[in-house]
């Protein structure tokens, strides 16, 4: 694919579901591509990047233009707050509360956070149990984070339709936080293999990289 073979994906994809593309945020994840990679793609318009390596991140922020904006989408470390903070529009991996005090901390408004839920309790992946994020919604907020809605990586399936039952399980769970929380409206689900059935269960932004940059870049 290419950004534009995605752009027509995501389009069919939001159709399908009686949706507006527009409200559709198509985040393109830059992990190990060079920088040249990412240019291309703001050269041809495009302006939401994400990146999963605090150090990574910060690097190429520095090199692009101003009006990116930066999505960190990975597990993060709170002595690497420091270098993500500064830069993101949007945080889609906290996960705790220990990480929401550091991420609050420093000057300015801290920027908004989506809360990572783990749908199969997945012990090699970061995030909230489903039992437990209504109860860690609550922590965040009590503790005066922006708390704009979820994001998950459901676990890898041998076929890419059988991802659609977690994403509704995640569509349900931002339902019932939004009952209690209105600002949690946003649902970060679905990647290169999966990003269409994602949109057409409600997903409000998607992560792609392997169909836009090709595959990764061996460091």
């Amino acid at each position: 694919m290419t950004l534009e073979a995605v752009n027509r994906a995501m389009a069919g994809a939001a159709q399908r579901s009686g949706r507006e593309v527009k409200g559709i945020t198509l985040i393109a994840v830059g992990k190990t591509h060079p920088l040249e990679s990412l240019l291309q793609l703001y050269q041809a318009g495009h302006r939401d990047f994400g990146e999963n390596r605090a150090a990574e991140l910060a690097t190429k922020a520095a090199a692009m233009p101003p009006d990116v904006r930066w999505h960190f989408i990975g597990p993060l470390q709170r002595n690497k707050v420091r270098l993500v903070r500064p830069v993101v529009q949007l945080l889609h991996s906290m996960d705790r509360l220990k990480l929401g005090e550091a991420w609050l901390k420093g000057p300015g408004t801290a920027p908004p956070v989506l809360l990572e839920v783990n749908l199969a309790n997945e012990p090699q992946k970061s995030g909230v149990l489903v039992a437990d994020a209504p109860a860690m919604a609550d922590r965040l907020v009590a503790l005066g984070l922006d708390l704009r809605g979820l994001m998950a990586i459901p676990p890898l399936m041998e076929s890419p339709g059988q991802t659609r039952a977690y994403f509704r399980r995640l569509a349900r769970l931002r339902d019932e936080l939004a009952a209690a929380h209105p600002a949690v409206q946003e649902l970060s689900m679905g990647m290169t293999d999966d990003f269409e059935l994602a949109i057409e269960e409600g997903a409000t932004m998607i992560r792609v990289g392997r169909a836009i940059f090709g595959p990764r870049v061996e460091q």
